[in-house]
């Protein structure tokens, strides 16, 4: 039984085959971000090449796809329709053209205070429609106590058509192509994060949906039709794509935290540790505290919109190995620019380098002697010819490029490390109050890890590490993360209802109903909840993250519990390859 995963970086698309005896196959392909499929079946046919489609039991895949849609702006227009209800100003907090307020308000016990203004809602969806919008967001502030008002705005946009229904997108005849509702993207009480996270959700469903049919596709026609297919989250863990369709927002900066499962998978890390990430674009810097990496435990912000969408902490910076050198004065410095691929990726051997060739760190690395990657006289001679236009010698050039590039990474983790140490410290399991995190190891990864790590050493003056098969740790990672589904449970034992929203289950419960009573029913919902979509979790891996229980007082005296128990399987890897 072989787990496969893929990594579509920002520079290549990295795959593997591998089960618990090892790696069977493994292939890195370039990644053409205007056909990123193209790169998934490539890297799919290398591996298959190696490997029998019969024998794969699971893919994982990590995809640019939603971070690209974002940062390129080539998402699609969103209709906004929010209830914010009394007591708040959305004057801030406008996302999109198509951004309505409709009046009507849930208090925070979940009782209804004021109808939602049907006539209200009606204009606002027809002018959304003269607009063109076809995906939608119904956020309510207090949705998660009382999804009433979403649920009605739901039915007046439309029945949803497109993928999750079985329709083909952009197929619908009425009503609209998707609608994210605020309710099932958590139980917290942060409307204006609720608010962000539906609206990118809504934003790039339909780009992740377009390539999650395009993948299916390819699937079945390369014998693959019957593999589990899981996609990576930004959090270190995986959902299946039929879940992963409804809320493509989890899959942004997915990338990130496919290296650091890597990293766990690969190392037994005990220390305060630096993980580096060295990639073609970019460098992805992770802490780890104790063995375990640290999570932005409110939620990563997107562009300037702080969302719901809890994430790895991770730090990026535009220093890869095809970052682009450049002199200013004396000053030699690499990246951010990313201008090609590096001389020793694009010169074929034997042919001429072009006087205005711009050499890149992987050059440098080759001139200095750190690696003999691809073409190494192209390399050698593209940053000679560089370092004559600006009157150095190329072994200046190559040497200080290096340390220039090494520098730049130290200096961002130190950063990294200083803005975590001014905060309490989460990890993926729990909060540390009071720790402060002093780094023992550095481990690098990434192709330009090994040539890199003498010159890391020197900066950071630690013991570094680079593990075998640094090369597609990355792959290694989204291969092995196992799913870490969470929800959360609420309970008001005075109204004798217990909702989960995630679920959209509700039920009576008696007054007597306790906080451990809670803690239980979510942890059984939520392995129910799995086993239901087919894929297996371990009880010892489910964990209560949050629970709380506070008294309602009224008259004098106690009336019943306001409860809320949050769930979810930890983050880890099904195995680890470390010491295989």
């Amino acid at each position: 039984m072989l787990y496969l995963g893929i990594d579509v970086g920002g520079t290549h698309t990295d795959a593997v085959a591998l089960s618990e005896a090892g790696i069977a196959a493994q292939c890195k392909v370039k990644t053409d971000h205007k056909n990123l499929l193209a790169s998934v079946n490539q890297a799919l046919t290398g591996i298959l090449a190696s490997v029998r489609p019969e024998d794969v039991y699971q893919l994982n895949l990590s995809t640019t796809l939603s971070t690209n849609a974002i940062v390129e702006g080539t998402t699609e227009d969103v209709g906004m329709l929010v209830a914010p209800g009394p007591g708040i100003s959305l004057d801030d907090a406008v996302l999109c053209r198509d951004f309505h307020i409709i009046e009507g308000s849930i208090d925070h016990r979940g009782s209804e205070v004021h109808r939602l203004d049907a006539a209200q809602a009606e204009a606002a969806i027809a002018a959304c429609r003269k607009n063109g919008v076809r995906v939608f967001g119904a956020v309510g502030k207090f949705s998660t106590r009382n999804p009433l008002h979403e649920n009605t705005l739901r039915q007046q946009i439309g029945k949803p058509t497109g993928n999750p229904t079985g329709q083909p997108i952009g197929q619908a005849e009425d009503g609209a192509d998707y609608v994210t509702m605020g309710h099932e993207l958590g139980g917290r009480l942060n409307f204006p994060r609720r608010m962000a996270t539906a609206y990118f959700n809504c934003a790039v469903w339909r780009v992740f949906n377009t390539f999650a049919d395009a993948v299916e596709k390819s699937l079945a026609e390369l014998g693959l039709g019957h593999v589990r297919v899981n996609t990576l989250k930004a959090d270190g863990g995986t959902f299946p794509l039929a879940q992963a369709r409804r809320m493509p927002v989890q899959s942004i900066f997915s990338g990130p935290a496919a290296s650091v499962m890597g990293i766990i998978a690969l190392c037994d890390i005990t220390h305060d540790s630096i993980i580096l990430d060295i990639g073609g674009t970019t460098t992805d810097i992770a802490v780890f505290v104790e063995g375990q990496p640290l999570v932005e435990n409110d939620g990563i912000e997107i562009g300037s919109h702080p969302t719901l969408v809890r994430a790895l902490k991770v730090r990026s910076i535009g220093i890869g190995g095809d970052s682009a050198l450049s002199v200013l004065g004396e000053v030699v410095r690499v990246g951010p620019n990313r201008l090609g691929p590096s001389l020793a990726d694009s010169i074929t051997p034997g042919a001429a380098v072009p006087e205005e060739a711009r050499p890149t760190l992987i050059d440098a690395l080759n001139a200095a002697g750190a690696c003999a990657h691809g073409n190494v006289k192209a390399s050698v001679l593209g940053v000679a010819q560089f370092a004559k236009r600006h009157s150095i010698t190329p072994e200046v050039l190559a040497k200080t490029a290096v340390e220039a590039a090494a520098g730049a990474i130290h200096k961002a983790a130190r950063e990294l490390l200083d803005e975590i140490n001014d905060k309490p410290v989460y990890t993926i399991h729990e909060l540390l109050e009071g720790r402060r995190v002093v780094p023992k190891r550095v481990y690098l990864m990434g192709g330009p890890a090994q040539a890199m790590s003498q010159a890391v050493r020197q900066c950071f003056e630690l013991f570094t590490v680079v593990p075998e098969h640094f090369g597609v740790a990355n792959a290694i990672g989204a291969a092995l993360t196992r799913n870490t589904a969470s929800l959360e449970l609420f309970a008001d034992t005075e109204r004798g209802m217990m909702f989960i929203p995630a679920l959209r289950h509700k039920e009576n419960v008696p007054r007597t109903y306790a906080l451990a009573d809670a803690e239980r029913d979510a942890l059984n919902h939520l392995l129910a909840h799995l086993s239901n979509m087919g894929v297996f979790a371990d009880r010892d891996n489910a964990q209560v993250t949050q629970a709380t229980s506070f008294n309602m007082v009224g008259e004098g005296r106690t009336t019943g519990r306001n409860i809320r128990v949050k769930c979810q399987i930890k983050p880890g890897v099904a195995f680890a390859l470390a010491g295989i």
